[in-house]
């Protein structure tokens, strides 16, 4: 496993005052009244929607298409290809806009409209994909695409690439650790690419062996989690290590949505299904400790979900 000194840091390639500049450093928020039922538990979650695209994806598609520049495979000439259930292709459509690139992207046809607006109005090309088919379809026609044109195209594929969850590794878990003065005990998150669970776990682990990490995936293929995987039926992403996990846990849809309900209620939080998954799983570890910090990631607000949430 790679350790600090040999991950790439890309920070230093980033324009100052620029739209790049603003990923990251989101806050730490603490849910106190939903978690009051596991006191003195805490639960803490990352509110990954202050990035400037909206998401926590904003980071590794970031990471990902500076270390193509940085390799210089990602040239002027190059269009920026990649399959996305939506977050990752609006952070790629938002940085491509501002960087001077062309992008494309491959996306299930039932994904959002409002993500499709908005990657529209970034400029981004969509290319749609049997919305029967979810995320492994969009998969499979950007590689389709890249082998018919290589030269046409940069294609990061964000399910197989180290710079995703090195993202990460350099940012949120050091955010993490720092937020919580080093008092997490459990890093809890959701599996899509699961670079996020990647990174922060493979960090954190390093600043603390003692930190449990735990995964979260929906129960089922069918699910209304955008963004994530049920992996054992599912194109498994290359970086994806099952054993990573320190424990899994599996969430349902209807769980996950009544989560949302609450956290609006209760928090004054209005997120997206996943996020509201992510509690679910937080939520779950915190009752079976008697102390703890429990952190998880919110990977975005309900704003691009608002036109299919029963809310």
């Amino acid at each position: 496993m790679k350790t600090a000194e040999h991950i790439p840091q890309m920070q230093d390639r980033i324009p100052a005052n620029s739209v790049m500049a603003a990923v990251g450093n989101t806050p730490l928020i603490e849910l106190t009244r939903i978690a009051a039922e596991v006191a003195p538990v805490r639960l803490f979650a990352k509110a990954e929607w202050f990035n400037p695209g909206g998401s926590v994806k904003d980071r590794p598609a970031l990471n990902m298409l500076l270390d193509g520049e940085r390799r210089g495979v990602l040239t002027r000439d190059k269009t920026i290809l990649d399959a996305t259930s939506g977050n990752t292709g609006i952070a790629y459509a938002m940085f491509g806009a501002a960087m001077g690139y062309r992008v494309k992207l491959c996306l299930p046809s039932n994904a959002g409209s409002l993500h499709k607006r908005i990657l529209r109005a970034y400029g981004a090309q969509i290319v749609e994909t049997a919305a029967a088919e979810a995320s492994d379809g969009a998969i499979r026609k950007a590689i389709e695409l890249y082998e018919q044109s290589p030269d046409e195209y940069f294609y990061p594929d964000q399910y197989n690439n180290d710079a995703n969850w090195q993202a990460h590794y350099n940012t949120t878990a050091v955010e993490i650790w720092e937020q919580t003065g080093g008092a997490i005990t459990h890093f809890v998150a959701g599996l899509g690419t699961s670079g996020t669970f990647t990174g922060n776990t493979r960090r954190l682990r390093e600043f603390n062996p003692d930190v449990q990490c735990v995964s979260v995936q929906p129960d089922t293929p069918l699910h209304a989690l955008e963004g994530w995987k049920h992996m054992p039926t599912s194109i498994q992403p290359g970086f994806y290590d099952v054993k990573m996990a320190d424990q899994n846990i599996e969430v349902r849809t209807e769980d996950a949505q009544a989560m949302v309900k609450r956290l609006a209620a209760e928090e004054g939080l209005l997120v997206s299904p996943s996020a509201g998954a992510a509690v679910v799983g937080a939520l779950t570890v915190a009752r079976e400790l008697d102390d703890g910090v429990v952190v998880t990631i919110m990977a975005d607000n309900a704003s691009k979900y608002l036109d299919h949430m029963n809310i």
